[in-house]
């Protein structure tokens, strides 16, 4: 990859230090002691534990920063300018099934916009990076959106409410929308990893309503660098609604006619 900030450097290196902890626990999945959070939505030890690690390795080198984190929620900083926005553990529930589809996702927020991003998949060994006007990169082969034009070949990513959760009616009618016009749709369960395979060309678009900054801050701008575009699927700013869509240039706008037909979305690219 290109040479890397020293900021993005400290975000490599606890993302890494996390991800030990976790693949040792993956690899006892059974023994985890678990809590429930709510219903089908899950936070184990490890979850917590990696939170703490990245917590305590980011505002080390970073003291003054904010912090926004999926198990510690938010405290503002003494620079109120920038914050980490951490998801320790994207994809808790196939991490507690012994499915290895997860991710670790760190974003730097600066003045309201996403400045770099580190989402990593420990298990294939996977580090996706991006800062803002650098590109993004897959350790160290430079990442491109897909090309695909034609909707029949392309793949797509959305996710679905679990049990507990509203919106199924309108998942299920986006996915009888987008079905019938490509090659297939995923729902793989961490959305960050999910962004990330749209920036490496992997998937063609990803869809999904009512996601949290910590899933997709980083996801976002890895999109962005590698060419992507990526809008809300309600008014508003993305990161604030949570309701993303995010797809390679040459089929955006025919997947966005096709979950929002009546063209509320704002904005094109993140930043």
């Amino acid at each position: 990859m290109s040479t890397a900030s020293p900021t993005l450097n400290v975000m490599i290196k606890a993302v890494r230090r996390a991800a030990r902890g976790l693949v040792r626990d993956f690899g006892e999945v059974e023994n985890l002691q678990v809590s429930t959070k709510s219903a089908g939505d899950f936070v184990s030890r490890a979850d917590t534990r990696a939170e703490q690690v990245l917590r305590s390795e980011l505002m080390e080198a970073r003291p003054n920063y904010g912090w926004l984190g999926e198990e510690g929620g938010g405290a503002a900083g003494k620079d109120p300018t920038r914050r980490w926005i951490v998801d320790p553990l994207d994809g808790t529930t196939n991490f507690l099934h012994g499915q290895p589809q997860w991710s670790i996702s760190v974003a730097l927020e600066h003045k309201g916009r996403i400045e770099a991003g580190v989402i990593y998949d420990p298990v294939k060994d996977e580090m996706f990076t991006a800062e803002k006007g650098q590109g993004a990169w897959l350790n160290d082969r430079r990442l491109r959106v897909s090309a695909r034009r034609d909707m029949l070949t392309c793949v797509f990513a959305t996710g679905l409410p679990f049990a507990g959760k509203g919106g199924l009616p309108t998942a299920l009618a986006e996915l009888a929308r987008v079905a019938p016009h490509c090659a297939g749709i995923r729902r793989y369960g961490s959305a960050a990893l999910d962004l990330a395979w749209v920036a490496a060309g992997r998937f063609d678009g990803f869809w999904e309503r009512d996601l949290h900054a910590w899933d997709i801050a980083a996801g976002l701008l890895l999109v962005q660098e590698a060419g992507g575009l990526s809008c809300s699927l309600v008014p508003g700013e993305v990161m604030e609604t949570g309701s993303v869509l995010a797809a390679n240039a040459e089929v955006f706008d025919r997947l966005k006619a096709m979950l929002i037909p009546e063209q509320v979305a704002t904005g094109n690219r993140v930043g």
